[in-house]
């Protein structure tokens, strides 16, 4: 039976909308839940509320914000079944994704309470022996638009921080996952006993999205956002933001590299790259879109890849726990990756293994011989379909991994960490990670990347920076000359 959400979550409390719309299991196309579809008068009462609640939830010490979040994380944790069920039902995730993703949210509430803690100024020296301050202050309503495939990580990693040291928030979820992106954490909030108007959601249907985001950009009491989400809309969010000069953070797409060097231990790289390219059937901003090895381990590598990635069972994940692929989220993101794999085989890739597409599920597909003329190459997959590419030098694998737009994630696996290491600094990426996959986060990390894949960072004390304003604040003491002539 579909699940019935009433209506926003805007100051303190639960208001109607005037329509709702339906959230869609993608596994099997049944209506999940009806969720309130915002208007914009709507939204901007949102809004209200939440710069009436800044100068009161500012004003309080640090100690108490983070005890609030420390809140947060005890009433996120009694939900644990609560998400996972939903991310299975709305987000056609697998069990143990949503477990981690549970436990994970979590530990975002921990991290911005202990952020409380932390230095937010430092002393500066001066020629006049003035007391030279620079401390950082809350900058006002943080608005978040949140995406639909990590939508319970991707939605606390982007307000919790900014939360915590002090702004006031109103998140937007993806129409595809209201709940496990947006209505759960009002759920949470109203639980904790959060001061009324300190954190609101507002969701809204496809049709409504251009204005409702719109809104959440340009309305003069929005002062910072946060974006995560495909590098096209995050482009024009970014531009719409700094029309109006106002800080954003967007984390945006990939095209990420994983670098298998003749030196690892094949086993355990073929581990990775079945993990780091179809965890979540691919859908991960930071999954690894290239399986780049060197050509004296290449055939062994191969081998031991199609094994691996044979055993994953590909189903709807409500019917068996097992099931580990699950649906792409909808048919759009199912013909996108429909179309990369039938260019990529017109063009002359082999099928090593996978290559079916049954309405939204897809195979666990590695192909090879893919070249830079074909899509696949270019463009952001975002589904479980991944080329391996051989590589003769440490020279040649950096030139393929940076030859794309992308600079989000990437993997490099050797044996010798000083090799690793140079690979790594050579890579066009915000992050890289040596023995290990693309796919790594923490909350307490600055994540983010290079070139198409976003400006800003989230996480920790960079998280921080993005969301309060810089002050120079000085105390002079009578000693800075003043010409005789003033």
């Amino acid at each position: 039976m579909a699940r019935n959400f009433e209506g926003i979550y805007a100051g303190g409390g639960w208001v109607g909308t005037s329509s709702k719309f339906k959230v869609m299991n993608p596994a099997d196309g049944s209506v999940w839940a009806e969720a309130p579809d915002a208007s914009l008068s709507d939204v901007r009462r949102a809004i209200q509320t939440a710069q009436d609640a800044f100068e009161g939830w500012a004003a309080l010490p640090h100690t108490e914000r983070a005890l609030y979040m420390l809140k947060l994380a005890d009433e996120f944790e009694k939900r644990t079944d609560d998400l996972v069920t939903a991310l299975q039902g709305e987000g056609g995730g697998w069990f143990g994704k949503g477990m981690f993703e549970a436990h994970y949210v979590v530990e975002v509430f921990r991290a911005a309470a202990a952020m409380n803690y932390q230095s937010i100024g430092e002393i500066l020296p001066s020629e006049h022996n003035k007391v030279s301050m620079v401390v950082r202050r809350p900058m006002g309503v943080v608005s978040v638009i949140s995406p639909w495939n990590f939508p319970a990580i991707l939605s606390s990693r982007s307000f919790a921080i900014p939360l915590a040291a002090g702004n006031t928030i109103v998140l937007k979820p993806s129409e595809e996952t209201p709940y496990s992106g947006g209505l759960i954490f009002a759920e949470v909030c109203e639980a904790a006993g959060l001061p009324d108007g300190v954190f609101n959601v507002v969701t809204c249907s496809r049709d409504n999205i251009q204005a409702i985001g719109d809104e959440l950009i340009e309305n003069p009491l929005i002062k910072g956002i946060s974006f995560t989400g495909s590098t096209a809309v995050g482009r024009m969010v970014a531009a719409k933001a700094g029309a109006h000069l106002k800080k954003v953070c967007v984390e945006l797409g990939g095209k990420d590299s994983l670098i298998v060097c003749d030196d690892t231990d094949l086993e355990k790289a073929a581990q990775l790259a079945n993990f780091g390219s179809f965890m979540h059937q691919g859908q991960i901003c930071m999954s690894v879109e290239k399986v780049l090895v060197q050509e004296k381990v290449y055939d062994a590598f191969l081998k031991l890849f199609v094994e691996r990635a044979a055993k994953l069972k590909v189903g709807n994940p409500l019917d068996d726990n097992a099931n580990v692929i699950g649906p792409l989220i909808n048919d759009k993101q199912a013909n996108q990756v429909r179309e990369q794999l039938e260019d990529a085989v017109a063009r002359g890739a082999k099928v090593e293994l996978g290559g079916g597409i049954n309405g939204r599920f897809v195979e666990p597909t590695i192909l090879t011989g893919v070249t830079p003329d074909m899509l696949i190459y270019q463009r952001e997959t975002f589904g479980p379909v991944v080329p391996v590419i051989p590589f003769k030098t440490d020279d040649e694998a950096v030139a393929i991994a940076n030859d794309t737009e992308y600079g989000l994630s990437s993997g490099v696996l050797t044996a010798n960490e000083s090799r690793g290491l140079a690979i790594a600094s050579a890579l066009e990426t915000g992050m890289c990670h040596i023995n290990c996959t693309s796919v790594n986060d923490e909350p307490h990390i600055p994540f983010g990347g290079a070139k198409s894949s976003g400006v800003g960072r989230h996480g920790g004390r960079w998280s921080n920076e993005t969301f309060t304003e810089t002050r120079w604040i000085t105390l002079d003491r009578g000693q800075r000359p003043i010409p005789p002539v003033f």
